[in-house]
């Protein structure tokens, strides 16, 4: 049965004060999938207490507040164990961690005094890894191994390339170069977790480039088209474009339309292509704004020179009769 907690999460009442804490180790989380994570918790209270119930809960809906207890829902069913106590020790073990438990969890306990006392404040993120390819201007692709977050366990981790499904022990690095040429399927995997493998992608089936139009000097105010093509097969399920040295993706979709560009619209673009099969990166195509091109009115008069002048443009003098 489903039940639901309304804001439990977002009153922690009197922690940190009169004796009441709940402390975890680390408060934000990476891990693989397929793996397991412990979460290390202590809590206290004061004298004369004892514990009655002790409960993790995850978020459901963030913006409505509602939250429900793991340990009482089928998908956790012999994935989570709680390792605490009732005395101070509140840590949590799961197993078998799927993307669908990213989320926020809070940590809860009721006493034979005091009602319920929860702290929040722990996010786990669940990560797969995916190999992605960069294609060079000349001869060569760039595989990259890559996961949504820094492992917490291992932020620095060795990686096993395999080939055709065999291990490459001569790259522990997390990119791998090929040529362009190559049509052998390549995977990663994070080493010491061999057994959690990237989805295999071949290379010839993912190269991907952007296209700009115009294709000349790019005046703010105008109208920029970028698209983005790859010859992949099977064929392109998703397309997504980013600007370099910003996370989060600028659009979707094949075109990329800027109706309105400005100055701060120039840097680096890319595009990348995904398909069952995994994801290829572009080559990035800089795009460089330059200001309004607009005119200026030069009247001179019994040799009273008066200049009108919009924006930055600098325009020749003509006499008026």
């Amino acid at each position: 049965m489903l039940i639901f907690i309304v804001f439990l999460c977002l009153f922690s009442g009197v922690l940190g004060q009169y004796g009441w804490d709940v402390t975890f180790t680390r408060t934000r989380i990476c891990a693989l999938k397929g793996l397991s994570v412990d979460v290390s918790c202590t809590y206290r209270y004061p004298s004369g207490h004892e514990i009655i119930k002790t409960e993790w809960y995850k978020w459901w809906n963030v913006t409505v507040g509602y939250t429900y207890n793991i340990m009482e829902q089928p998908k956790y069913a012999g994935r989570v164990e709680y390792l605490g106590n009732n005395h101070s020790d509140c840590t949590l073990r799961i197993t078998d961690l799927r993307e669908n438990d990213t989320a926020e969890y809070c940590f809860g306990f009721k006493t034979n005094i005091q009602g319920w006392i929860y702290q929040q404040d722990l996010f786990i993120s669940v990560t797969d890894l995916k190999v992605t390819t960069n294609v060079t201007e000349g001869s060569w692709v760039i595989l990259n191994c890559s996961t949504t977050c820094t492992l917490s366990d291992n932020p620095n981790p060795d990686y096993i390339w395999y080939k055709n499904g065999n291990p490459l022990h001569e790259c522990m690095s997390q990119n791998y170069s090929i040529l362009s040429s190559d049509e052998d399927s390549y995977s990663c995997a994070v080493k010491g977790y061999e057994d959690h493998r990237s989805p295999a992608v071949i290379s010839t089936l993912l190269k991907t480039s952007v296209s700009v139009s115009p294709s000349g000097e790019i005046v703010e105010g105008s109208s920029v088209i970028l698209t983005c093509r790859s010859d992949a097969n099977p064929p392109v399920q998703k397309y997504t474009w980013y600007k370099r040295n910003i996370n989060t993706s600028k659009a979707s979709g094949q075109i990329y339309n800027i109706s309105y560009i400005r100055l701060e619209d120039s840097g680096e673009y890319y595009c990348e292509a995904q398909n069952e099969k995994g994801a290829s990166n572009s080559t990035v195509r800089l795009i460089i704004v330059s200001g309004k091109q607009t005119s200026s009115i030069n009247i001179v008069k019994e040799g009273f020179l008066r200049q009108l002048r919009y924006g930055l443009c600098m325009c020749s003098i003509q006499r008026v009769n």
